[in-house]
């Protein structure tokens, strides 16, 4: 087995210890980056739409 595979295999078992360890900061974690995620793509479309 690679070391990649190992490494990768040991960060998707990491993320499912905390996602089941601590539920509510793995929600605010993910509801934050989906909220910058939006801010991000209206900033880039503002932008896109004021090059016209």
């Amino acid at each position: 087995m690679s070391l990649k595979k190992i490494i990768i295999w040991l960060v998707v078992a990491f993320v499912v210890f905390y996602v089941i360890k601590f539920p509510q900061s793995s929600a605010d974690f993910v509801k934050s980056a989906g909220e910058a995620l939006g801010n991000a793509a209206s900033s880039l479309a503002s932008f896109v739409g004021s090059l016209v």
